[in-house]
C-alpha cells in the first residue's frame, strides 16, 4: 500500500517524508541561522533522496531544541528570515515542507508554532498549538483554531503539534474540517513511546484520516528525543515506521483518494460520521443530539472535572515557571 516507501508512485498517491531531526542546542541567534540552514539542507536531502516526494514533514523544536528558552532574542516572526529560507528552499527543492518555530509573541508568552509551505513558496496553513505540554512548556495557548489546508494532489492536511494529539477531540476537528492527512510533529522523549503510538493509529482509525507523525531524534546532552516517525493507515494500520536514527528520513505513500472512498462507503465503524447521527438503523437520519455533557460545558467556558479542587498541578511552578497572573482572552481565530 505504500508503494515501497513511495519508490513506486501511484496516480493518486501522495508521498510523505518525516524527518527524525537531530536534537540541536541552540542558544543565539548564530545557533539559529546554522539549524536553519541544516533544515534547508534536509529538505534537499528529501528531494535527492527520493524524488517523487510530495511533502517533508520536519518535527515540533526543530530551530529551537528542547530548551524552553522563551529569550526574545531567538524567537521567529512570521516574516523573519528562519520562514523566509523555509520558503526558498521549498521552491528550489519543488516540494512541499512543515515547519516548527517558536513565535514571538508581544503580549506574552511565545507561540509553539507550525506552517505549511507549498512547492511555490506560498504559506498555506499557520497553526499555533492548542494544547502545550503543561507543566513543562510556558507557551502560549495557541488562538487560530485548527485550519485545513488544500495540499499537494488535491488532498487535505492538518497540523497538531505534539501534545495536542493526546486529546482525541484535536484529530475529530482535523476530520471535520475535511482533513485527509493529519501531520503530528513532536519533540516527545522515550517515556511517551507507547502513548505516542497508540494514539497516532486511534486518531487515524477513529476518523477513517491518514496520520503522518515524527519526533525529534537523538540527545543533545541533557535530553534524549525518540525519533519514531509514524504513518498512519485510516484503518489504523502502521504503513512506515522508524527507530531511533537521527537525520533519517521515513517515507510512505498515502492515498488521499481511498480514504475519501472509505468515507463515503463504509457503513461498520464510519465513526466520524455515526458520532452525528446516533442509531441510524433505528430512526431515520440518527439522532443528532449531543449527550455529552463535557462538550456542552465548554461551550459554556464551565468546564470542571467531578474531582477538579483536588487536582495537585494546576501551573508551572513544579517545572520552575513563575505562576501566571493574565488570564486568557482569545484574540484571533
Amino acid at each position: 500500500m505504500s508503494g515501497l516507501g513511495g519508490l513506486n508512485k501511484s496516480p493518486n498517491g501522495v508521498v510523505i517524508g518525516m524527518v527524525q531531526l537531530q536534537l540541536p542546542t541552540v542558544g543565539n541567534r548564530d545557533d539559529l541561522a546554522a539549524q536553519t540552514e541544516k533544515i534547508c539542507g534536509l529538505v534537499k536531502k528529501a528531494r535527492d533522496g527520493m524524488p517523487t516526494m510530495d511533502l517533508v514533514v520536519f518535527p515540533e523544536y526543530a530551530l529551537h531544541g528542547l530548551s524552553m528558552d522563551t529569550s526574545p532574542e531567538i524567537m521567529c516572526s512570521m516574516d523573519g528570515p528562519e520562514v523566509a529560507a523555509f520558503k526558498q528552499a521549498c521552491i528550489d527543492s519543488s516540494i512541499w515542507g512543515c515547519f516548527s518555530l517558536m513565535e514571538f509573541n508581544p503580549d506574552g508568552n511565545p507561540y509553539n508554532s507550525g506552517i505549511i509551505i507549498d512547492d511555490q513558496g506560498e504559506l498555506r496553513l499557520y497553526y499555533r498549538k492548542l494544547h502545550p505540554w503543561v507543566p513543562v512548556e510556558p507557551w502560549e495557548p495557541g488562538d487560530l483554531g485548527i485550519p485545513v489546508c488544500n495540499g499537494p494532489k488535491g488532498s487535505k492536511l492538518a497540523l497538531i503539534i505534539c501534545h495536542d494529539g493526546m486529546f482525541p477531540e484535536m484529530a475529530r476537528e482535523c476530520a471535520y474540517k475535511g482533513a485527509e492527512i493529519m501531520i503530528r510533529t513532536a519533540g516527545y522523549t522515550a517515556p511517551i513511546r507507547h502513548a505516542w503510538k497508540i494514539t497516532n493509529q486511534a486518531n487515524a482509525f477513529c476518523n477513517l484520516m491518514a496520520t503522518a507523525n515524527v519526533c525529534m531524534c537523538g540527545t543533545d546532552g541533557t535530553f534524549n528525543s525518540m525519533g519514531e516517525g509514524m504513518i498512519c493507515q485510516f484503518d489504523g494500520t502502521v504503513l512506515a515506521e522508524g527507530g531511533g536514527v537521527p537525520d533519517e528520513i521515513i517515507t510512505a505513500e498515502v492515498r488521499p483518494d481511498l480514504i475519501r472512498e472509505a468515507r463515503i462507503e463504509w457503513g461498520v465503524e464510519n465513526n466520524i460520521y455515526q458520532l452525528g447521527h446516533r442509531g441510524f438503523t433505528a430512526v431515520l437520519g440518527g439522532a443528532k443530539d449531543c449527550p455529552y455533557t463535557f462538550m456542552q460545558d465548554l461551550v459554556a467556558e464551565q468546564y470542571a472535572l467531578p474531582w477538579e479542587d483536588a487536582v495537585k498541578v494546576t501551573d508551572g511552578t513544579s517545572c520552575g515557571f513563575a505562576t501566571p497572573n493574565r488570564v486568557y482572552k482569545q484574540t484571533t481565530g
